[in-house]
């Protein structure tokens, strides 16, 4: 086995203008938008990569059969536009691995000829967020009108930089001449959140000129968002409970 080995799944010519990155991360808010495009769209898959910089372990399908950890790249071909889809079980467990595994995504991109990466995740703040904004941060100056005329509201005040394949995709893409927009909706980061994920979708789509039912998402935030005020509730009652004993 190579360090970074990969595999792809046809031998038809396959070309991409966009590459779309949504790892697992923050609020998994990047990993569930891209999981929501490529069902919505029907999206095939190209290409398999597995690596030693992925964590040592086998996953479990249902059934009981073993896999080792993979990261995927799908495709879908609209009229107007193609779009390829990175996505995954994991991302790198070492610094070192987080390079070599962003330089491999890229190197995958420039052979499918695309010119601009969309790198997606979760802004965390610590605190549930009725409104999450959706955070942009740009590889060129130039894609700053595109962003907010997308919806979205550019970082700046909030400090820190993007960590792991969010950030060094777009580092590494600017490198190679590529446009990079990185998308993080505003989330607790403690939760998997739903909510973000459909706003980070909403802005993602515009930006693309595409259209994409939010329903399932939506769907999925709902249900969250009930699981929190059970949850919220017990908390009270539990407190409740404990002032009538100290009383």
């Amino acid at each position: 086995m190579d360090d970074i080995d990969i595999a792809y799944l046809t031998e038809d010519k396959v070309q991409a203008d966009i590459l779309i990155e949504g790892l697992p991360g923050i609020g998994q808010v990047g990993k569930l938008v891209v999981e929501h495009m490529i069902q919505e769209l029907g999206a095939e898959k190209v290409v398999d990569i597995i690596s030693i910089y992925l964590p040592p372990q086998v996953l479990i399908d249902p059934g009981g059969v073993v896999r080792l950890p993979a990261n995927e790249i799908f495709l879908w071909k609209g009229d107007e536009i193609a779009i390829a889809f990175l996505i995954g079980d994991f991302q790198s467990t070492s610094n070192e691995g987080h390079y070599l595994l962003a330089d491999a995504y890229l190197d995958i991109a420039e052979e499918l000829g695309v010119k601009r990466v969309y790198t997606l995740g979760g802004f965390g703040v610590g605190h549930l967020v009725e409104e999450p904004r959706v955070l942009g941060a740009v590889t060129d100056e130039k894609l700053i009108e595109e962003v907010t005329g997308a919806g979205g509201a550019m970082t700046g005040d909030e400090p820190g930089g993007i960590v792991g394949a969010a950030g060094l995709l777009l580092g590494l893409a600017a490198e190679r001449g590529m446009d990079g927009i990185c998308l993080m909706g505003e989330t607790p980061g403690y939760l998997v959140d739903p909510k973000s994920a459909g706003r980070v979708l909403a802005v993602l789509t515009r930006l693309l000129g595409i259209e994409i039912d939010p329903t399932r998402l939506s769907e999925h935030a709902a249900e969250m968002e009930k699981i929190l005020a059970r949850y919220e509730e017990m908390e009270r009652g539990k407190e409740e409970e404990s002032l009538n004993y100290i009383g």
